[in-house]
């Protein structure tokens, strides 16, 4: 019988600084954030400090459960800031956020600018692999091609790709790498994935490197930092980046179009895109820094090592739902 395995999307508030009683004013800000929390905790605490005149409430959640939240809030908007999420996820719902350039758009690589209005970039993130090799043996597991090894049924980690972005990302970029460019010649891999994954797909990017982490799986398919920090701890985790390519893309900062507290969040947009924030990010938190005057981090693999390809993101945008929607219908029909 199948099994479909959806884990809880945890939404936890963490009240920084906090009055017993809530209320909106300029020295208040609200975040919605997908991120760990061990992303989050250092640099909103760093915020804090640097600002204390700003009460922070950090709402976290799973991006598609927070992008919901936003929509459905849009004509009243609780939250202030969607901190994460890939910019291909938030440009799909553009309308949601406001028009806002920070000052330090001046030291973000080209290839990062907001060009858009509303989608500040904030980290860069590849798509890999993260590999618990007390579990992996001798099975080879260098690529999307390695993950339909029959010794791996039922032990890969995949998240919903219509509740992770990072879960999304994979999607597009497997459909890119084994279509050899043309996402649509990429279904075929697809197919024989959702075999191998034997019904079991979680509901979001925690779930799915907290599952490798733990040894309930042997491989998840996760964003760069989620498996990253449990090798900077010395756990049995390595990071795979796919030989068949990977796809770097940019998460972002944007700001909730009509937010209660507007000055408050372009401080912290402003915040988490300045040159400490970035540093921090980079040597301490491992990702990557989107700025144009930091060193690459110590602990990531060098870009020049990584085999690089890319998207088309118009028809990415374009074909995001069907996607999506084909996954499913591929996925429940297995």
């Amino acid at each position: 019988m199948k099994r479909i395995i959806i884990t809880t999307l945890f939404t936890l508030s963490l009240c920084l600084g906090c009055s017993s009683e809530k209320s909106a004013s300029s020295n208040s800000l609200v975040i919605y954030c997908p991120h760990p929390l061990d992303f989050i905790n250092p640099l909103v605490d760093d915020f804090k400090a640097k600002n204390p005149d700003i009460n922070v409430d950090v709402i976290a959640a799973g991006t598609g459960e927070l992008l919901k939240r936003v929509e459905s809030e849009k004509d009243n908007p609780l939250g202030d800031i969607l901190w994460g999420g890939t910019v291909t996820m938030a440009k799909a719902k553009i309308d949601l956020f406001e028009n806002y350039t920070s000052t330090n758009e001046v030291n973000i690589a080209d290839i990062y600018k907001n060009t858009e209005g509303p989608l500040t970039r904030c980290t860069a993130v590849p798509s890999v692999l993260m590999v618990n090799t007390n579990l992996s043996g001798n099975i080879k597991i260098e690529g999307y091609e390695d993950l339909l090894n029959p010794a791996l049924k039922g032990k890969i980690a995949f998240a919903d790709p219509s509740a992770s972005s990072s879960s999304f990302e994979h999607l597009d970029n497997m459909l890119y790498a084994m279509g050899n460019g043309n996402p649509e010649k990429g279904w075929d891999y697809v197919k024989k994935l959702c075999a191998n994954l034997d019904g079991k797909l979680l509901s979001g990017s925690s779930a799915v490197y907290k599952g490798v982490a733990d040894s309930e799986y042997t491989v998840g398919l996760t964003f760069e930092e989620g498996g990253a920090n449990y090798v900077a701890l010395g756990s049995p985790i390595k990071l795979v980046y796919m030989k068949e390519g990977v796809i770097i893309k940019p998460d972002g900062i944007y700001i909730i179009k009509g937010a209660k507290n507007m000055e408050s969040a372009k401080r912290f947009v402003d915040y988490a895109t300045s040159y400490d924030a970035q540093k921090t990010i980079t040597e301490k938190l491992n990702r990557r820094s989107v700025r144009n005057d930091l060193p690459p981090s110590e602990i990531l693999l060098s870009v020049d090592k990584i085999n690089i390809i890319n998207d088309d993101e118009k028809v990415v945008d374009s074909n995001k739902q069907k996607w999506l929607d084909k996954f499913r219908d591929i996925f429940t029909s297995i």
